[in-house]
């Protein structure tokens, strides 16, 4: 069995004091592979080295929706930092409402450079989106974003939004929210999503799965969320596993299966 962890950020603390044991843990947990994902420019340079240093890690570049006080990047520079061939997606990017205030044109015109980028380059968007489900939509179906792909990562909308996801050829990934009580809606979704469409994650070190609610998250962890969308999909954990491995492949393109793992 193998697992890939969609979404995480082990550069963040506590997990890049610990890389060493979050790397053993998680292949002691089946969890091979994981997507080191960047929330600004000033931090990219950690998360690429990681993605040299280490053959199942892989990187994006991106500059997080609530990040204000960083450096704003330019379509250009996105384009030439995501054409780096360790770089497997441009993002995370999106819109969030809840955690900023005020006017939020900024906001918008940055997630369009996102899009933008990423169609020049043909690599998938990895998109954040939080209380901001119609302009999201909206913008990544006027902006074309059909033509490069993406993800929706630690999806916690209703279906309608997963449906409008889905029909331009984005996957949906679920993160330890879909194990929490009160995320019925959620596992809703995950019932109704298809096989070949949906990604796991555990966005570390936030929302750790129950039953480790509350602590710090890491990529071994992701194989709680790997059992309870098995358990919704009514499959086994192998079969979830396999899947959804497959479908990051196919998804992130240039990330590389190494050969000894692709024949199992």
């Amino acid at each position: 069995m193998q697992l890939v962890d969609s979404h995480c950020h082990i550069n963040f603390d506590p997990l890049a004091d610990d890389l060493a044991g979050v790397l053993r843990r998680a292949h002691s947990n089946h969890v091979d592979y994981m997507l080191c994902v960047s929330v600004c420019l000033e931090d990219y340079p950690q998360i690429a080295e990681l993605a040299v240093s280490h053959d199942r890690i892989f990187s994006s570049v991106g500059v997080h929706p609530n990040y204000q006080d960083c450096r704003e990047p330019s379509t250009e520079e996105l384009i030439d930092l995501a054409e780096n061939e360790n770089v497997v997606a441009v993002g995370e990017t999106g819109l969030d409402y809840f955690r900023s205030e005020g006017d939020l044109t900024w906001q918008r015109e940055r997630f369009k450079r996102h899009v933008e980028a990423a169609k020049s380059v043909s690599k998938p968007l990895i998109i954040h989106t939080r209380e901001a489900r119609q302009d999201t939509m909206d913008i990544l179906e006027s902006f074309g974003a059909d033509s490069c792909g993406g993800v929706m990562h630690c999806f916690s909308e209703d279906w309608e939004t997963a449906k409008r996801a889905l029909d331009i050829g984005f996957y949906i990934s679920f993160s330890g929210i879909v194990t929490f009580k009160n995320a019925e809606p959620l596992r809703e979704v995950a019932r109704k999503a298809p096989m070949d469409r949906i990604l796991v994650e555990t966005d570390a070190p936030y929302l750790a799965p129950v039953p480790f609610r509350g602590k710090t998250n890491e990529p071994s962890f992701v194989v709680h969320t790997a059992e309870c969308v098995a358990g919704l999909k009514e499959v086994s954990l192998e079969e979830l596993a396999e899947q959804t491995t497959e479908n990051f492949f196919r998804l992130f393109t240039g990330a590389k299966r190494l050969s000894c793992d692709s024949q199992h």
